[in-house]
């Protein structure tokens, strides 16, 4: 029996990412041609990271569902023979992979022009009006907001260590989700900032990693955490919020 099941619930924000996102994610992290989609390698990693999230509890919404089953309905026609052209018109059946890609780049198109809005400066945040003095930007752009999925490529390298470094699970007294935050609020407030892994140096179980990343997410949620890294596939840094967060690539640092 899963005694994790009693102990947390948490949802993928369907708003914020959502199936096409972690395929995007994907194709760019895999450097696939998007209009080549190598559709078996795809399934297979997409597939991954479901079990991944199902490893660690986490609520599978409804959509990626539908996603995993349109990739692998895709993958079953791309296997079976071609079908002879259409005797009336002469016409050979469009390739299945079709409609996915024009989904895709639709969906790309949107995603980039809203980040290019947010990367905007704002009145207040990026430009400020003239005061007594001029704010120097100081430092060389170091840091880029982490999104979901580069978390969860950092929680399975974590989840692949912890399976290398210990035979079997210690079983001791499991602590909850509300605990577990107080205790990576407490770290946080005395270090400026945390890199992602080594907050589960301590944990002994896969339970305990999930707890911890769980508390993270719910953190960020809750916006008391700012998840930032060096680069796509870099290190993942944690920020209490209420300290002076990293500025964005293409941006300095904030000085001290």
């Amino acid at each position: 029996m899963d005694e994790t099941k009693d102990i947390y619930h948490i949802e993928i924000p369907q708003v914020f990412e959502g199936p096409l996102d972690l395929l995007l994610h994907l194709i760019r992290k895999h450097e696939l041609d998007i209009f080549n989609i190598p559709i078996a390698f795809l399934t297979e990693r997409y597939l991954e990271y479901l079990d991944l999230l199902r490893e660690i509890n986490l609520d599978v919404a409804s959509e990626f569902l539908e996603m995993a089953a349109t990739l692998t309905h895709i993958k079953s026609r791309m296997l079976l023979p071609k079908p002879p052209p259409d005797e009336e018109t002469g016409e050979e059946e469009g390739d299945p992979r079709e409609d996915l890609v024009r989904r895709l780049l639709e969906y790309q198109k949107y995603k980039d022009a809203a980040e290019q809005f947010a990367g905007m400066p704002l009145l207040g945040r990026d430009t400020f009006v003239r005061s007594a003095f001029e704010k120097q930007e100081v430092g060389p752009p170091e840091l880029r907001p982490a999104g979901l999925f580069d978390l969860l490529d950092a929680l399975q390298k974590v989840l692949t260590r912890a399976k290398t470094l210990k035979a079997h699970e210690i079983t001791r007294h499991r602590i909850t989700l509300a605990d577990r935050m107080n205790q990576l609020a407490t770290l946080l407030s005395v270090k400026k900032r945390a890199a992602f892994e080594d907050l589960f140096e301590d944990q002994a179980t896969t339970f305990d990693i999930a707890i911890t990343f769980l508390s993270l997410l719910e953190m960020t949620r809750i916006h008391v955490i700012r998840l930032y890294q060096s680069a796509e596939g870099g290190t993942i840094h944690v920020w209490l919020a209420a300290q002076d967060e990293p500025q964005e690539e293409g941006k300095g640092e904030k000085p001290s």
